[in-house]
């Protein structure tokens, strides 16, 4: 399981879902675009969804569990590019949800069947300075 950390917030996703959200995000913020990249919530943190407003100015940070990249589906990638060139921006979707004809536009909703847990963390330094 890989982590997104992006503003003192921890997205856990796996592996092959990250890297391939890495390139369509790296993708947009290269061209100094901000988007809304949105997600459904795991059961333990309330099975709810959520949504953080990306912009090129702020730090992201990739961590991934696993030694080795992951065979990227050109499909996949595409589909979330155009969900990513939307008005209602990048939505986390499963691999199997990916079309194979890339000129049809496939309905875009969060994938059931995907792990991810959101969580706000604070540093030490500043529970330990109040």
């Amino acid at each position: 399981m890989g982590s997104l950390t992006y503003d003192r917030v921890v997205v856990e996703f796996e592996d092959r879902m990250l890297a391939h959200l890495q390139l369509v995000i790296i993708q947009k913020l290269r061209r100094g675009e901000s988007f809304m990249l949105s997600w459904r919530d795991a059961a333990i943190v309330g099975d709810g969804r959520s949504s953080a407003w990306l912009h090129p100015s702020i730090p992201l940070y990739f961590k991934f569990a696993g030694g080795h990249a992951p065979t990227i589906n050109p499909s996949w990638v595409a589909q979330l590019t155009r969900s990513a060139n939307s008005s209602q921006g990048l939505v986390v979707t499963a691999e199997e949800s990916a079309t194979v004809d890339a000129n049809l536009l496939p309905k875009v909703e969060p994938a059931l069947g995907i792990r991810v847990a959101a969580q706000t963390r604070s540093t030490k330094a500043s529970v330990t300075e109040r």
